[in-house]
C-alpha cells in the first residue's frame, strides 16, 4: 500500500494528498458541527463538558454531523445525547467559520419539543437553564459559544434574520482562546 505524498496535483492550486500509485487525492475538507441555542422563558440550555477539549467548561449542545443527517437533524441529536432534551428548531441563529480548526459551525435556536426536560447525557457532567445574567461566563468552553449567546441576546425571541456570523475583530476564527485562558477558561 502506498504512502500519500503532499503535492500540487495537475490542474490545482494547492498542495493536497496524493497517492503516487493510482492519483487519487485525498481532499481534506472542514468539519461541520451543528448545534442549538435551546431557549426556555428567558434561559438558555447549557452543558459541562465530560470530554476533551475543555472538559468541565460550560458549552451549548452541538458536535459534528454524522454521514447521512440534515444539519437539522443533527442539531436536534445533539441536543438529546448531550442534554436528554427532545427539542424543535426555530431556525439558523448563526453561522460561524472557525478556519484555524477547519470548522464550519451551524447554530440553530430551538425549544423544548413539549414541557422542559433535560438530563446529563454520557458526553455532559451537567447541564442546566441560565439566564443572561447567570451565566458561567468564566467558564464557557469555545469562543464561538459565546458568540451564538451573544447573537441570541441580540435576537431574543424575535423574527430570526439573516444568521450571525463571525464577530468584526475575527472574520474567519483564526483566533485561539489566549494561553491562560485556555488553561483556566477566564478572559473568553
Amino acid at each position: 500500500m502506498s504512502q500519500f505524498v503532499r503535492q500540487i496535483p495537475d490542474g490545482d492550486n494547492r498542495e493536497r494528498l496524493v497517492c503516487p500509485d493510482c492519483g487519487h487525492i485525498d481532499y481534506e475538507n472542514p468539519k461541520i458541527v451543528v448545534g442549538s441555542v435551546v431557549v426556555e422563558s428567558g434561559r438558555v440550555l447549557l452543558c459541562r463538558r465530560a470530554i476533551p477539549p475543555r472538559r468541565g467548561f460550560w458549552t451549548l449542545p452541538a458536535g459534528f454531523l454524522e454521514m447521512g443527517e440534515t444539519i437539522e437533524d443533527g442539531a436536534r441529536r445533539e441536543a438529546l445525547e448531550e442534554a436528554e432534551a427532545q427539542i424543535m428548531l426555530d431556525g439558523v441563529l448563526a453561522i460561524y467559520s472557525i478556519s484555524r480548526i477547519g470548522q464550519v459551525q451551524v447554530i440553530f435556536r430551538g425549544r423544548f419539543d413539549g414541557p422542559p426536560g433535560f438530563a446529563a447525557g454520557p458526553e455532559s457532567e451537567a447541564v442546566g437553564l441560565f439566564g443572561w445574567n447567570d451565566i458561567p461566563w468564566d467558564e464557557i468552553a469555545f469562543p464561538s459559544v459565546r458568540w451564538a449567546l451573544e447573537a441570541w441576546r441580540a435576537v431574543g425571541s424575535g423574527r430570526l434574520g439573516a444568521p450571525a456570523t463571525n464577530p468584526p475583530d475575527d472574520p474567519r476564527g483564526i483566533a485561539s482562546l489566549p494561553a491562560e485562558a485556555a488553561r483556566t477558561g477566564s478572559g473568553l
